[in-house]
């Protein structure tokens, strides 16, 4: 069991519980911490609390967080491509069609299926599951890079640097129609959408801080070729924000139905995570990698540069 302990000041008088573990237990989801609170892992001066607590100075706080538990997830021999590999941590290519974790409907042939299989104990295991390694995500349907950490010190230092926005994130797309600028920034806030809640959404009040910036790569005849940076990293980010500009991206089932009928062999969107750099966690050197787009990507764009 690991254990972390704090004293409130007058700064965090009137702070939730749940929002000063958020600022102060970098690496743990929300997700996480609300379990931690509802399981009586976080005591304060010796008594548990609900979530909704309200901090006073000089409050002395306890957070016992039990040891991972083993993940019924089983590991499975999947070729995956690998780009770079170390003690701590590797970076994956990721096809199109892939699912990162399992979840209803996937519980095999995912990515920490095939992790599980190629790092045998070596995955990181914060989160409250052993060895799952994602530090970060990205869909079913969007091809590209990702980093996976094989220990919990690697896992907390890249995840800081997530949270901190200095973890370089850039992808590429095909969007419908031809952009107004060539260059922009989207800035919104994203949460759940009002009546469908697999959906994600532009929202006017609460949901979280989202800012996208594009760059035109370049146009065609009703379509546009963009890269997107990432300063946050929201669920369903890029394709909630091109959506909202009223520019969804190509194939994109779920935020426009767009035009599928003319590349009828594209199943999902047309979206890639082309470049990932960071600081190693133990090297402190900064690493950037980056993936080609795949082939039906390219196949898309040589078809309207025809």
């Amino acid at each position: 069991m690991e254990i972390f302990e704090f004293t409130t000041t007058e700064k965090d008088i009137n702070v939730r519980i749940d929002k000063f573990l958020m600022d102060n237990l970098a690496n743990f989801s929300r997700s996480y911490i609300q379990k931690l609170i509802n399981n009586g892992n976080v005591l304060i001066n010796g008594n548990t609390v609900n979530k909704n607590f309200k901090l006073a100075s000089n409050q002395f706080i306890k957070i016992n967080v039990p040891d991972p538990e083993p993940t019924d997830t089983l590991p499975e021999n999947i070729s995956l491509d690998i780009i770079y590999e170390d003690s701590d941590l590797l970076i994956v290519n990721k096809p199109k069609g892939m699912v990162v974790h399992p979840a209803p409907g996937n519980y095999s042939k995912t990515l920490v299926n095939a992790l599980l299989f190629h790092c045998k104990d070596s995955l990181s295991g914060i989160g409250g599951v052993m060895r799952p390694g994602i530090v970060h995500r990205i869909d079913k349907d969007t091809s590209g890079l990702l980093i996976v950490a094989k220990n919990d010190t690697s896992h907390s230092i890249i995840a800081e640097q997530i949270k901190k926005h200095t973890f370089t994130r850039i992808y590429e797309a095909i969007v419908v129609g031809n952009l107004k600028n060539d260059e922009g920034t989207i800035s919104t806030n994203i949460g759940r959408h009002k009546t469908n809640r697999k959906k994600m959404a532009v929202v006017s009040f609460g949901g979280k801080s989202a800012v996208t910036h594009y760059n035109v790569i370049k146009r065609y005849s009703g379509f546009t070729h963009v890269q997107l940076k990432l300063e946050t990293g929201r669920t369903h980010q890029i394709r909630v924000h091109m959506a909202h500009l009223g520019h969804p991206v190509l194939g994109d089932e779920v935020y426009g139905n767009n035009k599928k009928n003319i590349f009828p062999f594209l199943k999902g969107q047309c979206l890639h995570a082309k470049i990932v750099g960071f600081i190693h966690p133990t090297t402190k050197k900064y690493m950037e990698f980056t993936s080609a787009p795949p082939d039906y990507f390219l196949k898309i764009l040589n078809y309207l540069e025809d």
